[in-house]
Parts: structure tokens; sequence; C-alpha cells
């Protein structure tokens, strides 16, 4: 079965804790580009989790952005992903990202599928070398 078309969406309100003040990518108070990225990632997560086995998941490896419009705290941040390719375990995704007035962000995100326990194990053994 192709996963290519493959939708999924992610939804948040601006806190301010979301600002790039708050976070330190900037100093004010608008919606900061990395809870961009952030809410990007988790769109690609919705598309591909109801087709993920109990002993996978997947893990982002790039992302690509361009933030066009500002985004005040209380306003909501609406991104939708579609998958536009898969080859073996990576999936590629196009993203936009919309407020209550337009489109705020738009670009490509990578993601691979990988075992859960095996992930986790390279990652602890990555920490003893």
């Amino acid at each position: 079965m192709s996963m290519i078309g493959t939708k999924g969406s992610f939804t948040r309100v601006i806190a301010a804790t979301d600002t790039a003040a708050a976070v330190g990518s900037g100093t004010i108070d608008v919606c900061a580009t990395p809870v961009i990225a952030a809410a990007m990632e988790a769109a690609a997560v919705a598309a591909l989790a109801p087709h993920l086995n109990d002993d996978e998941t997947t893990v982002g490896t790039r992302i690509s952005l361009t933030h066009t419009a500002p985004s005040l705290v209380g306003m909501t941040l609406t991104a939708c992903a579609e998958i536009t390719a898969h080859t073996g375990r990576q999936y590629e995704f196009t993203v936009t990202v919309r407020d209550e007035i337009g489109v705020v962000a738009e670009g490509t995100h990578t993601r691979v599928l990988v075992n859960t326990s095996r992930f986790l194990a390279n990652a602890d053994a990555r920490t003893r070398k």
C-alpha cells in the first residue's frame, strides 16, 4: 500500500512560553520558529502514527522551513503534513502551518521508521562511549 498522500495534522494555541523571547530564538513576543518546527514534526508524526506497529516509532532527521508571518500569543496554529515520498524506512513530507489569518510557514520534513527498543538501546550505548 502506498503511503503517498497520507495526511496528519496538529493544532495548538500559542502560549507565552512559545514566543521567540521565551525560547531564546529572538527578542519579541511572537511565535518562535522552533515552535513552528515542532508543530510541523507533530503533524508528520500524526500522519504516520496509525500505521505503526507497537514496537515502531519514527524519528525526525531533517527539517527545512520558511517562516513567513508572525503569530501572536493566543492565536491557534494548525500544521498539516502530507507524505510526498516513501523509500524504505524514510518518509518525506510537505508541511504547511496556518493561524486564523493565513499561512505562517511552509516546509519539508523527513522522518525515518525505527524499532523503538533498538533505537533507545543504541542511544544508551552512545552515552557509554
